[in-house]
């Protein structure tokens, strides 16, 4: 049996999906991006939150872009755009917000607040549905959608996200879509394990913007300890290996995190930061700067909608 419940706390409105007999349980931000607050599973000693994310909604705003984005949503482009540019039709565009240093990231939904539009909880699973009507916000993106998020807690300890995006717009529109979570197991990322089915790494510059070049990578295609490995990387994944594609493991505690992403995610952008306390495994629909290289780039007619699909499981080894 599963449960909702709508809690103010910290000043956060948070929408936590429970599964009442496992007592594992998912925590959602509608108003903070959409956010995926904490995803636990009951320990021996209690529960076990894998999420890395903000104490209280000040920290949140104040924030979200010096902590690293964690958990954000990332629409309707995803990482980096080079220098907020790009040409689409016979028009030129550039973004107004959010700058690292020259160029854009993470999109323009980050920090919005999504309105629920749905709750539904019975025996096989509980969800919540949100949603965000972007409209010509700013002048870099001057076209009209919805982001429709739905977050799914199921049986078996499975946490799904789905994301629509529709095009409300008169004319086509450019579109890509990921989030960007950061994990924790527990203990520092050094001594975790990892592994994920990729065919290729994409070449970066010196900027972490994509040469369009490819690079074989197979380092991480069986478990093996991070080490002191450094990552802030996107590769493809190969979308015709047996799922998961992607598993992170603590073999001290004894916990792994499985990562299911659909067909419209076939790129994955993984980043330690410095601190190395927490890993962002990102699901991305396509690769950086892909409104310029059209690595993953589409275009949506009016009308026409997209789904894009996720599924993170935790499991006791």
């Amino acid at each position: 049996m599963f449960s909702i419940e709508n809690k103010n706390e910290n000043g956060f409105l948070k929408t936590i999906l429970r599964d009442l007999n496992s007592k594992t349980y998912a925590a959602i931000l509608p108003s903070c991006g959409a956010i995926l607050r904490s995803f636990s599973v009951a320990g021996n000693k209690g529960p076990v939150n894998v999420i890395d994310s903000y104490e209280t909604r000040e920290e949140f705003i104040k924030n979200a872009e010096s902590k690293g984005f964690l958990g954000s949503k990332l629409s309707p482009f995803v990482c980096r755009l080079h220098h907020g540019e790009y040409h689409f039709g016979e028009n030129k565009y550039k973004l107004q917000s959010y700058y690292m240093g020259k160029h854009a990231i993470h999109g323009l939904l980050y920090k919005k607040e999504f309105k629920i539009t749905g709750q539904t909880a019975n025996n096989a699973h509980a969800s919540v549905t949100m949603k965000y009507e972007y409209r010509s916000e700013d002048k870099g993106y001057p076209f009209n959608y919805d982001c429709i998020v739905t977050w799914q807690l199921e049986n078996d300890n499975r946490l799904s996200v789905i994301t629509e995006c529709v095009n409300k717009d008169a004319g086509l529109i450019p579109m890509q879509d990921g989030w960007h979570p950061y994990f924790n197991l527990g203990d520092p990322i050094d001594e975790l394990q990892f592994e994920f089915q990729s065919k290729e790494m994409v070449e970066f510059n010196s900027e972490l913007i994509p040469t369009q070049n490819l690079i074989p990578y197979s380092e991480f295609s069986s478990i093996k300890t991070i080490g002191n490995t450094l990552f802030d990387n996107c590769f493809t994944l190969n979308m015709e290996a047996i799922q998961p594609l992607c598993v992170l493991r603590n073999p001290i505690k004894k916990i792994e995190l499985e990562i299911y992403p659909g067909k419209s995610y076939p790129y994955l952008q993984i980043f330690i930061p410095p601190h190395r306390k927490s890993i962002a495994i990102e699901n991305l629909s396509g690769a950086p700067d892909a409104f310029n290289n059209e690595m993953g780039f589409i275009t949506l007619e009016p009308g026409e909608s997209v789904l894009y699909e996720t599924t993170y499981r935790l499991k006791f080894l």
